[in-house]
């Protein structure tokens, strides 16, 4: 058993406890949070002395493990680049544990991420979500699959269009390519269950639990244009999406916010590098809360490095974000719209004894870092 006492806990599942503790059993579960806990006898004591004590932060949509930190060609195992439709690609075949990435968002509070294909492709594969601790993906998956990924905008025209041209060249060609899959998944599907034994299709198989609603597709898109066909298709064939990016939504904002489709918003942080991002403004996750959208903010590592989440929310606190909104916004909103939320995002009894004591709020104190950090009851980083 673990006992952390004597922290400022933010539970992200009910208002703070200025002086309280927090127990996680043997099985490495959250057994009790509050004001007035005893140390059960027996138990590793750790005393936060009156820090911030949070769950480990989430990342709602990166490619932490198969875009990895080593320079070269072997380290990006993320883009399929030879067919814009892989649906059958899994992020879990390219995760590689042992990329330095993992280490340093541990040692920044970050315990938990989605994971998977870029977007270079209109149908990319599946995403998972993994603890970033470990030698060995299997045993590190909270959730596989959690989401199917697609693209929409700039990524796939210029990797196929103007590399090759060869389709899709325009915004058409990409709503297109994604239509005829999604139909020719849906009378694949309905064969199948009329017993008419149609070829076995792997690309079309992987499809399946998008078009059965049960699989959410994890929607790349920028621009506005681009995010209104997201939902567009996503309500012609009655699909469960997310909005990842959403660089344009202050702009579509009270379009969003009616719609209600979670919204993933980022990476904010460095340049302008395509023409799609002119509207990225760390203001964007405050002018969409405003309007009633359910925000999460994301780092899309490895382009914003994934130890530097928390700091992405502070710099959307600093542009007008309320404190405690940024906080849900790496924490508890990431793990309830990524269908992770029974697991980790706040520290509720029950849940994975993964928790965050800080150095400094990192919401307020740029530079802020991980004093200790706990993953399923376990230390996993200790600051010297």
């Amino acid at each position: 058993m673990l006992f952390i006492q004597n922290g400022y806990i933010k539970t992200m599942a009910g208002d703070d406890i200025p002086n309280g503790a927090v127990l996680i059993d043997d099985n490495g579960k959250i057994a009790a949070v509050g004001a007035h806990l005893t140390a059960p006898e027996g138990a590793q004591i750790i005393d936060a002395e009156g820090r911030l004590v949070t769950p480990g932060c989430v990342e709602a949509h990166c490619h932490i493990g198969l875009d990895n930190e080593a320079v070269g060609w072997e380290g990006h195992d993320y883009n399929e680049t030879v067919d814009p439709l892989t649906p059958h690609m899994r992020a879990i075949d390219s995760i590689y544990p042992q990329d330095e990435a993992f280490g340093n968002a541990i040692r920044n509070g970050v315990t938990s991420a989605c994971t998977g294909p870029g977007s270079a492709n209109v149908v990319g594969g599946t995403f998972a979500a993994i603890k970033l601790v470990g030698n060995r993906v299997d045993n590190m998956i909270i959730k596989h699959p959690v989401a199917m990924k697609c693209a929409f905008g700039e990524n796939p025209k210029r990797c196929y269009g103007q590399s090759g041209r060869k389709a899709p060249m325009t915004r058409m060609g990409t709503a297109a390519l994604l239509r005829e899959l999604l139909f020719k998944t849906r009378r694949y599907l309905q064969d199948k269950e009329d017993g008419k034994n149609p070829g076995f299709d792997m690309k079309l198989e992987a499809m399946i639990p998008v078009v059965k609603g049960e699989l959410p597709l994890k929607a790349h898109a920028h621009r506005a244009d681009d995010i209104l066909t997201a939902i567009r298709i996503a309500k012609e064939f009655d699909l469960k999406l997310t909005l990842d990016h959403c660089t344009d939504g202050a702009v579509i904002a009270d379009e969003l916010a009616k719609e209600g489709y979670p919204i993933f918003i980022g990476p904010s942080l460095g340049k302008k590098s395509k023409i799609e991002l002119d509207h990225k403004s760390f203001t964007t996750p405050a002018v969409l809360h405003e309007a009633g959208a359910s925000i999460s903010i994301i780092t899309d590592a490895p382009v914003i490095p994934l130890q530097h989440l928390p700091m992405c929310a502070g710099l959307a606190a600093s542009a007008g974000l309320p404190a405690d909104e940024a906080w849900r916004a790496i924490t508890i909103n990431p793990a309830t719209l990524t269908g992770i939320g029974d697991r980790v995002g706040s520290l509720e009894v029950g849940k994975d004894g993964d928790v965050v004591i800080w150095t400094a709020d990192p919401i307020t104190t740029v530079g802020a870092a991980a004093y200790t950090t706990v993953v399923d009851g376990k230390v996993v980083w200790q600051k010297a």
